[in-house]
């Protein structure tokens, strides 16, 4: 599948696919619009088969997340959405007992999966709870985050074994806002666990909770993932065993792409949700050593990778390039790309 599998030119990235797990922000919407083609691709998408809605959002419900995307034009139901939170939950019945109580950092998507659960919520550590899930709400401050590392230390302070379990619902350093780039979730857990000497379980991308419920809730044995991000989307995927496709609509460019360690790579590289009920080209080696995709042609010389023929300037060059510098095994510090490569 993918760079370097066996699929032919009419092949399209749904071809053996039962479902679809798409990311939201960068993929489906930017800020409150819809990225364009998106919903036109993912109603015909659905229309074949089962598309879900995977968010390390933490700050709102299933129905709300739905309601939005309704909004935009989308055929979704609550079910379709798959969040962090619901991940969460999953690893907290490993953890507590029904009905125990669980200390919030966080909003309405924490407290809503914990009130479908049956369990009780505070917001004090002085009430004794079970366990504390960490996510992300904008109204989430010192007082919050001080509670948590309260009742994380009940049992003897940081340096002692053992203690509630705490869980965060992900790890994302960053979250886009209209402002730009603020703090995320996963600054936020930082901040208690120097306080508290340990480190949470985490429900969201890129580990693998997540995308756990999302197989179970779809009965999906041959899942999609689509995002915009290699370090939660794409990585999460491989982790979970799944195909995965990068959309350049969002956070993560040619850069980001071209340098991708193993572990971030994805198996297509889309422009945009159009992509997936187009044919996608295969990749090969052609007698020079390059790799062609389409007319592009890039190889290496050494440490230097060349463009051999560009073909239509398009997205075959950055195809043909990912594929050539991935099958090097060459650090892409170590290599002298033509900057043509990062437009």
């Amino acid at each position: 599948m993918g760079l370097f599998g066996t699929r032919t030119d009419s092949a399209t990235p749904l071809d053996g696919v039962d479902a679809v797990f798409a990311d939201l922000d960068g993929v489906v919407y930017a800020g409150a619009h819809a990225i364009p083609y998106a919903v036109d691709s993912l109603n015909l998408t659905k229309s074949e088969r089962a598309v879900g809605y995977i968010t390390n959002n933490a700050s709102r419900s299933d129905a709300s997340v739905a309601l939005h995307l309704a909004e935009l034009g989308l055929d979704v139901v609550p079910t379709d959405v798959v969040t962090s939170p619901q991940a969460a939950m999953t690893l907290l019945d490993e953890h507590v007992s029904p009905g125990a109580l669980v200390l919030v950092v966080g909003g309405e998507g924490i407290v809503t999966e914990l009130g479908k659960r049956g369990y009780r919520v505070t917001r004090s550590a002085d009430d004794g709870p079970d366990a504390v899930v960490q996510g992300f709400a904008p109204e989430v401050g010192w007082r919050e985050l001080a509670e948590a590392a309260f009742a994380l230390n009940a049992h003897g302070g940081p340096d002692a074994a053992g203690g509630i379990p705490w869980i965060a619902t992900n790890m994302d350093w960053t979250i886009p806002v209209a402002r730009g780039i603020a703090p995320g979730n996963g600054t936020l857990v930082s901040a208690v666990h120097t306080a508290v000497g340990r480190f949470p379980l985490v429900a969201g991308k890129p580990e693998t909770p997540i995308f756990d419920e999302a197989r179970r809730r779809f009965a999906s044995e041959r899942p999609l993932v689509v995002g915009d991000r290699l370090d939660t989307d794409i990585l999460g995927a491989n982790r979970a065993g799944m195909t995965s496709a990068v959309v350049l609509t969002g956070i993560d460019r040619a850069k980001q792409l071209l340098a991708a360690d193993a572990s971030s790579r994805p198996d297509f590289i889309l422009a945009d949700l159009r992509g997936l009920h187009e044919p996608y080209p295969a990749s090969e080696q052609v007698r020079d050593g390059a790799i062609r995709v389409g007319g592009a042609r890039v190889r290496l010389d050494g440490r230097r990778v060349v463009i051999a023929d560009e073909g239509d300037g398009g997205l075959d060059l950055l195809r043909a390039a990912c594929a050539a510098i991935w099958q090097s095994g060459i650090a892409i510090h170590a290599l002298d790309v033509p900057p043509r490569l990062y437009a």
